[in-house]
């Protein structure tokens, strides 16, 4: 089990209160005010929506994937990339825009999809995870009041051929010399762990278990958060834009609201796909570029046929996460600019596939249809840390595993902040400048 990041104050330990300034009240920029305030420090929180959990996190899959976080670049993706930008109903798909920073992130993409970049990132991306996944049980062990539709149900990940389920094979394999607890199942097995699954029997060539695994409302793990970091006295600026970041002449940034600066000793720029823009002014360029992504939330009957296990189909890059007494479908990811306009086609593919899984889910009414931009770097390493600004830190680029990953980039930040490295991984999810 990894150790959790050593975060709060210590009596007779040397001890600066800081005010610090949080940009961002998603998933990460609320994990980041928990783990900051529990520390010690004086935590104010600023966001453009009326509420948390107003973007990304809202519609998030509800899939806490600890053991599963290989990166979309991977040694498989450029054999099927004429495939997935030819097809309308294709998982991944491009839209090229006049804006270098989309040609740039396709590119660095592109060079990211070899083996060893894909391993060393996957063992990265283990090392957080895990350390999540311990910081996630212990908050809810010691926060009682959290209420969020948290289960640990397991997952299981479906393959449609017998190629793809060897090369599974192969990943399960490698991630077991990291610590992960997988197996591996034929279509019967998998059928006989997940009954829902039987319509689709004759599609399936086998699947991947994790039974560690998690699924929980991110939105209403944000609004939990929210209201106990106001009963300890974090401070909320919503409906608040940061229109500028200023360097001063001794080197530190500002954040600026209609023509005001902000009072904060450090800054923590946790604001997803927008935090490229945001950077610009003090010259930080971050690889970062919004996938489109979104979701679908069925409200269940009794008698539906539905998954009790959180399941992902691997080909179609669509996932399955029981909340409750509701479904969230989610997947689609669209290389398409930074426009929150949902696509009706792309909405009508996510309940297609709905359909040749759990054809008694998609007969159900939609109760909410979703869009978001995930933050995603080209290796799909998330950027936490500092920046050369030594008041500005950076929370951003989790992509898909915000809020999988929320909880261990927090703490991280946390003691990093103070000057601490218990982990040794500061470098590995530095910026580079």
């Amino acid at each position: 089990m990894q150790r959790a990041p050593d975060t709060s104050h210590r009596p007779g330990v040397e001890f600066s209160r800081m005010r610090i300034l949080i940009v961002g009240a998603g998933v990460i920029g609320l994990a980041s005010a928990y783990y900051l305030e529990k520390a010690g420090h004086d935590v104010t929180v600023v966001d453009r929506h009326p509420g948390v959990a107003g973007e990304t996190s809202s519609g998030n899959g509800g899939q806490l994937s600890y053991s599963y976080v290989a990166p979309l670049a991977g040694p498989g993706v450029v054999s099927k990339l004429p495939r997935w930008l030819t097809r309308r109903d294709s998982p991944v798909r491009f839209r090229p825009r006049l804006n270098i920073e989309q040609w740039r992130w396709c590119f660095e993409f592109l060079a990211a999809c070899t083996r060893e970049r894909s391993e060393l990132t996957t063992r990265n991306l283990l090392s957080l995870s895990f350390l999540s996944r311990t910081l996630m049980h212990e908050l809810i062990a010691t926060e009682p009041s959290l209420n969020f539709d948290f289960t640990q149900s397991g997952k299981l990940v479906l393959h449609r051929d017998a190629g793809a389920m060897q090369d599974a094979i192969k990943l399960l394999e490698f991630q077991r010399t990291l610590g992960c607890e997988q197996h591996a199942l034929g279509a019967d097995a998998c059928v006989e762990l997940e009954p829902a699954l039987a319509t689709t029997r004759p599609l399936l060539a086998g699947g991947i278990h994790t039974p560690g695994e998690d699924t929980a409302d991110c939105q209403r793990f944000c609004e939990c958060l929210e209201t106990m970091l106001r009963a300890r006295g974090v401070r909320f600026l919503m409906n608040t834009s940061i229109d500028d970041l200023k360097v001063d002449a001794c080197g530190n940034v500002g954040a600026w609201c209609n023509g005001a600066q902000l009072d904060a000793d450090h800054i923590v720029i946790a604001s997803g796909a927008g935090a490229t823009r945001l950077l610009k002014p003090p010259g930080i360029r971050v690889p970062v570029y919004p996938l489109k992504g979104y979701s679908l939330t069925f409200d269940l009957q009794p008698e539906t046929a539905s998954p009790h296990i959180s399941i992902t189909d691997f080909s179609r890059k669509v996932v399955y996460a029981r909340l409750g007494e509701r479904l969230r479908v989610a997947g689609i990811a669209d290389i398409d600019g930074y426009s929150l306009e949902p696509d009706a086609t792309r909405l009508a593919t996510l309940r297609s596939e709905t359909a040749a899984v759990f054809p008694e889910v998609a007969r159900l009414p939609i109760a909410q249809a979703w869009t978001g931009l995930r933050p995603a770097t080209p290796r799909g390493t998330p950027i936490i840390g500092p920046t050369r600004y030594r008041n500005l830190w950076l929370n951003i680029g989790h992509g898909a595993l915000g809020f999988t990953l929320a909880t261990g980039s927090a703490a991280l930040l946390t003691e990093w902040l103070a000057g601490r490295d218990g982990h040794n991984l500061r470098d590995t999810f530095a910026l580079s400048h």
